[in-house]
């Protein structure tokens, strides 16, 4: 009776959902970078998932309605794009030039990494597209032969690693403006990076999914 319950797709879902908001409630008092909610609701699903021995798919399967949900969020930053679209104009240029050289060095320099450090063409080619929404990246991966659940967990790394070190180290170099950090934040941490781009700013957020787009 216990196993039919925690692992039906309503308690699943409840969980998860729950999960991340305490943990959100957690990190906005704490402001503690290691207590991200994304990555405390990930440690804490793998943990209930592993001791109740739910399989991945089961999990997946349950909380299939989040991908409907993640569909809505794009539209929702489009619209976002669309309200601050007067701040981008006169900025196309710079836009489109930041967004070039920072895939090229995103991709090159994961790739060298990866070589410099004795790692094979198949971990390489599955860390190239770790700056992109997961989606695209797999999708990337499997088209070049490569391994695309390293991909998956790579990109998800990449954008809580961004969007907890990117605000500071934007801080850090001076950077104010508001393009260049919702740039920065969208091309190289994708969709977390502009969850914490939004929190930042509108015209931070609206750029930042503009760069997921474009990149």
């Amino acid at each position: 009776m216990i196993r039919e319950i925690v692992s039906s797709d309503i308690f699943i879902l409840a969980l998860c959902v729950g999960i991340y908001a305490a943990a959100m409630q957690l990190f906005r008092k704490t402001k503690l970078q290691i207590l991200h909610p994304v990555l405390v609701t990930i440690a804490c699903m793998i943990l209930f998932l592993k001791a109740c021995d739910i399989p991945y798919e089961r999990f997946r399967e349950a909380t299939g309605i989040m991908d409907f949900l993640l569909n809505l969020s794009v539209v929702a930053i489009g619209y976002l794009l669309y309200e601050q679209i007067d701040h981008l104009k006169g900025h196309v240029v710079s836009i489109l030039t930041s967004v070039i050289v920072g895939s090229t060095l995103g991709i090159l320099s994961v790739v060298y990494i990866a070589r410099l450090t004795g790692a094979d063409d198949m971990i390489a080619l599955s860390l190239a597209p770790k700056s992109v929404t997961a989606p695209i990246a797999v999708a990337v991966c499997d088209s070049v032969g490569g391994i695309t659940s390293l991909t998956s967990v790579v990109v998800v790394a990449v954008g809580i690693f961004g969007s907890i070190i990117g605000p500071a180290l934007l801080r850090k170099a001076g950077i104010t403006d508001s393009i260049a950090k919702g740039l920065a934040l969208g091309s190289a941490a994708h969709g977390i990076g502009t969850a914490r781009a939004i929190e930042i700013g509108a015209i931070e957020g609206a750029v930042s999914g503009l760069a997921i787009g474009l990149m």
